[in-house]
């Protein structure tokens, strides 16, 4: 256990910062799994909503400092590919 006011106040924040890390990894991993699914089910209309929300969440936490700029641009980059490719094949 920590004995100094400052040590006692880092060990406070670093769970605080664990917590809100854990809530926005699950989030990012939610939104990439459900475009996903959708994709993997055929869905065209649904994967693309989803595609479309799963994009504005990722440039928004990049705004936020929650990700880097090029993370979230190949992420989104990626799932668009799966879109992409389900659109031709549906088409």
């Amino acid at each position: 256990m920590a004995n100094h006011k400052s040590a006692k106040k880092r060990i406070i924040q670093t769970i605080k910062k664990t917590e809100r890390n854990r809530f926005y990894k699950t989030r990012i991993k939610n939104l990439t799994k459900a475009v996903k699914e959708a994709v993997e089910t055929g869905e065209l209309e649904k994967a693309q909503e989803a595609f479309k929300n799963a994009n504005k969440k990722l440039h928004h936490f990049v705004s936020k400092g929650i990700l880097k700029k090029n993370t979230a641009a190949r992420k989104v980059s990626r799932l668009n590919k799966l879109v992409k490719e389900l659109a031709q094949k549906s088409a």
